[in-house]
């Protein structure tokens, strides 16, 4: 693999006898790995339909690698959210978030949505799940992750770090910082990754590190956990960005945290008067275990204001006439009606996860649930609210084989012929939902939406 002679040069440097074997790392084939989304399926119940060859990461009880021969991404339980597939070294970040349901967390650099739907699971649709991304093409993407999970109590943001803490100070539980960065421990799987680096961008990411680590710790409550990680090794970019934080913000400390064969400790000998705790940080290494590179430090908030009764609220939707197209779909076509704090965006219609603070004057993707649209005297129901419910949440469903020819023409956007009551039906596969479709004169009008239909046969 051709990797930047200044990397190699800085690595060798670090590792010394390790570096032959860090190296060789680089010429075997990256690792693949895929994630159960319990919000719809228990890890029994997937393993007993999967079609693929998985072997168990032992560091996620939910992870799982696959083959690299196999393509879970093109198969109807990917559009299900059945699963996430994500970088196996990766699914350690959330673990250690460890998100409890009920609790207020910010994933506060979230795309594309990997560590962000691993807590949504742990929070188990309880509590307030806020998933941050900066730039706008990224934070479309893990709305749309956000939505094929099937999640339901989570909002996403499109802001600045600094602007969330000034709406946010004192708040959540837990936040996690999954930093930008020169992305030295993605080299064997992205080429984009190995053709951006240099010297000068591990200084710049450092920097930017800094600063964003800081509004993170306003928003964070007394006795609430951060956990700051990245995929690269430069210490200047790990090691060095917890050590001067710890070093200038008092009321934190580094936690010592479980480690899994193939975890190593942070490197106190890489960095400058090395503070207390860093040796209680983790890195994980390509040639140490099955997974990417990644760094991850677990930090807790000792002291400070605890701000969360000066915040004021979301302004929410009361109107029953406003809502009674949305009412009566629900009345029609569901066994229960979802209730809470509503909310209007243009004419879609969302529910709030509770305790959500005002969304006035802050970028907002997806406020919440996604129940659907206000049309003019109709309501249409969201494909986000399709992946949300089950088959027994609906009073009219239709289920096919995963390899059935219906279940293809379906993901192609092709109508089905079908008997039954008219109506909104939700489709699925195998049981699980996969989207809408409505009935009229024995045709099932395709509600699949146009940007995620497949192709060819």
């Amino acid at each position: 693999m051709n990797l930047p002679e200044d990397f190699k040069i800085k690595m060798k440097a670090l590792l010394k006898d390790e570096y032959e074997a860090f190296i060789q790392s680089y010429e075997e084939g990256k690792q693949q790995g895929l994630r159960i989304n319990t919000l719809k399926v228990s890890i029994n119940d997937f393993l007993q339909k999967s079609p693929f060859q998985l072997e168990k990461i032992p560091w996620v009880k939910e992870g799982f690698f696959y083959k690299e021969d196999e393509r879970p991404g093109k198969h109807p339980y990917h559009e299900a959210g059945l699963y996430y597939i994500q970088e196996p070294s990766a699914m350690a970040v959330g673990e250690l978030v460890d998100p409890q349901p009920g609790e207020k967390v910010l994933d506060l650099c979230a795309a594309p949505g990997g560590k962000t739907t691993h807590m949504a699971i742990k929070m188990k649709g309880e509590g307030l799940l806020v998933a941050n991304e900066i730039h706008p093409n990224r934070a479309k993407i893990l709305s749309q992750n956000v939505e094929r999970m099937g999640i339901r109590n989570a909002v996403v943001t499109n802001e600045t770090p600094e602007r969330l803490a000034g709406r946010f100070q004192g708040y959540f539980d837990r936040i996690l910082v999954d930093a930008p960065c020169s992305g030295e421990g993605m080299f064997r799987k992205d080429p984009v990754a190995r053709s951006e680096w240099s010297l000068d961008n591990v200084a710049l990411c450092s920097s930017r590190q800094s600063d964003i680590i800081k509004r993170a710790a306003e928003m964070l409550r007394p006795g609430g956990r951060l956990v700051y990680s990245t995929c690269t090794f430069s210490p200047e970019e790990n090691e060095g960005v917890i050590n001067q934080f710890i070093s200038e913000t008092a009321d934190f400390m580094i936690e010592e945290i479980q480690v899994y064969d193939g975890f190593e400790k942070g490197r106190t000998d890489w960095i400058p008067e090395p503070t207390t705790g860093i040796e209680h940080t983790i890195r994980l290494w390509p040639h140490h275990l099955q997974g990417e590179g990644h760094f991850i430090a677990v930090l807790r908030k000792n002291d400070g204001e605890d701000s969360s009764k000066k915040n004021q609220y979301a302004e929410t939707l009361r109107d029953q006439k406003t809502l009674k197209d949305y009412l009566k779909f629900a009345d029609e076509n569901l066994q229960m009606t979802p209730k809470g704090d509503y909310v209007l965006f243009g004419d879609q219609l969302y529910l709030l996860p509770k305790d959500m603070l005002s969304l006035k004057n802050l970028k907002v993707l997806r406020p919440g649930w996604h129940l659907g649209a206000l049309k003019k005297n109709r309501f249409e129901p969201s494909h986000a609210l399709a992946l949300s419910l089950k088959t027994e949440d609906v009073k009219h469903s239709m289920s096919f084989d995963t390899e059935s020819d219906e279940i293809h023409a379906y993901l192609r956007g092709e109508a089905l012929q079908s008997e039954g009551p008219k109506g909104w039906y939700l489709v699925a596969v195998d049981g699980y939902s996969l989207g809408w479709g409505k009935l009229v004169d024995r045709t099932l009008k395709n509600h699949f939406p146009k940007g995620l239909r497949w192709t060819g046969k």
